[in-house]
């Protein structure tokens, strides 16, 4: 199993990126291969985690290595798998996700694509109390201490929100697009990472 991989951003598909390492380009599906377009061209490390099965052989990767963690802990669930557990990353943090199962928040969780509340449900069965080696030690009791919207908020978010526009600009947005919903993403402060996901669901919602 590879641990990490070093490499280029070579490419950025809707699915997956591609890191070039010694000459090889390892196609890595990830949750939002959107983020990687500000380092597009740049070396950068991707903590990875090889699914195997039957019918597929699969590298995933992520920007942290409490992603993959938390990536690996939401596979374990029945009726969750890979692209569930890519889908619920693409739009929460570990942190707001550890937070919900750790208060029994079935309404959080059922905002996550592709969860019910059959899911969010297993998800608590399976998940609650067994989490303190995704996060640093203490910070599972603090993450179910805050309110989700201020989960990860950064102390200066313009540069951010900034490198979030340009990210969004380099899918192909239009400026008329950013534009429209700048002033909302601008009422918080925020990771790029948490702007580019908010600034997503707005403009799906468009």
């Amino acid at each position: 199993m590879y641990e990490y991989i070093k490499g280029t951003v070579e490419h950025i598909g809707p699915e997956y990126i591609v890191i070039e390492n010694n000459g090889i380009g390892y196609q890595i599906l990830t949750p939002n291969p959107f983020l990687f377009s500000v380092k597009k061209g740049v070396e950068t490390v991707i903590y990875t985690y090889q699914h195997v099965r039957e019918d597929i052989l699969a590298l995933y990767g992520f920007g942290t290595n409490t992603e993959r963690e938390m990536f690996k802990k939401l596979i374990s669930v029945s009726g969750i798998g890979p692209k569930g557990a890519l889908a619920i990353l693409a739009f929460g943090e570990p942190e707001q996700v550890i937070q919900a199962i750790e208060m029994e928040d079935e309404k959080f969780l059922t905002k996550f694509p592709g969860v019910g509340k059959k899911t969010a449900r297993q998800m608590i069965l399976d998940l609650k109390g067994k989490l303190h080696d995704v996060l640093p030690e203490g910070m599972v009791e603090a993450a179910a201490d805050v309110d989700h919207e201020a989960v990860g908020a950064a102390s200066d978010g313009l540069a951010e929100l900034d490198e979030a526009m340009l990210a969004l600009a380099a899918l192909g947005y239009s400026d008329r697009e950013l534009k429209k919903i700048r002033p909302k993403l601008a009422k918080d402060v925020l990771t790029t990472d948490q702007y580019i996901k908010s600034a997503l669901q707005m403009l799906l919602k468009q």
